[in-house]
């Protein structure tokens, strides 16, 4: 499978801006991929004010996911600020080329930007199937729990897409690279750059094999893609030769029955 990651400087809260800035870093790419990445709330930036820029799964974003997808023949995919039943989600959505769209809700809320007060977190995982390939879908603040992120043999590539600042970007590196080697998968995590409300962000977007080895990755505070091509034989392959997976240990809530 191949994929890329779209790191860029996130306009704040334009969304219109963001698309078309989107587009046209792949105006002259002439490679096929089977996945495309996009950052935490692609559309705006990690925005706290979801009244202003929420949208509802019909609206401009989703659409324009839609279209992108089937322009591309790729599965698009990211999270945006969604308003659903009176409520508003931090959703990672996955939006096929057929027009098919699986989502994520946000489970873990960062509490110090305030993002548990106004957005409602989701309460189960997600694992999509793309050409045969297991992908888990997590965002951004949800890589600091292992626990929420274990992989039970159940999925081949976590997926995580972020707003996550320059002042902590050493524990985003060490946390993607640790999640692959824990849950012998792939991890693929896509980061933003640039300056938003008074916050600075650095990239360091990364794709990293099941050894944790970095397979893909962009300079530090450049726009750009991260392409890289997956083999799901040769993760089987290891995942035979080393089962450590065979081994691992249930977690369950103390006091449950």
């Amino acid at each position: 499978m191949k994929i890329v990651l779209v790191q860029y400087d996130i306009a704040w809260e334009s969304p219109s801006f963001n698309l078309i800035k989107i587009e046209n870093m792949f105006l002259n790419e002439t490679e096929h991929f089977d996945l495309i990445l996009l950052p935490e709330m692609f559309n705006t930036g990690f925005s706290m004010n979801p009244h202003k820029i929420a949208e509802t799964m019909e609206g401009d974003t989703i659409n324009w996911m839609k279209n992108f997808a089937l322009q591309k023949d790729a599965v698009i995919a990211g999270s945006v600020s969604i308003k659903e039943n009176g409520l508003y989600y931090n959703r990672f959505l996955a939006v096929y080329p057929n027009g098919k769209i699986e989502k994520y809700d946000k489970k873990h809320l960062f509490r110090m930007s305030d993002e548990d007060l106004v957005y409602t977190p989701g309460n189960k995982n997600s694992i999509i199937d793309l050409k045969g390939w297991r992908c888990a879908l997590f965002v951004c603040y949800d890589i600091r729990f292992p626990v929420w992120c274990r992989n039970r043999n159940n999925y081949d590539l976590a997926l995580f897409n972020a707003n996550w600042p320059k002042p902590r970007i050493d524990v985003w590196k060490t946390l993607l690279k640790a999640r692959a080697i824990e849950n012998q998968c792939y991890t693929a995590g896509v980061n933003r750059i640039g300056n938003s409300n008074e916050i600075s962000y650095n990239g360091h977007s990364y794709i990293y094999d099941y050894l944790g080895n970095i397979i893909g990755s962009l300079k530090e505070d450049e726009e750009g893609l991260i392409k890289a091509e997956l083999s799901l034989n040769k993760l089987n392959q290891f995942k035979e030769k080393f089962p450590a997976w065979m081994d691992a240990d249930d977690f369950t809530v103390v006091g449950s029955e």
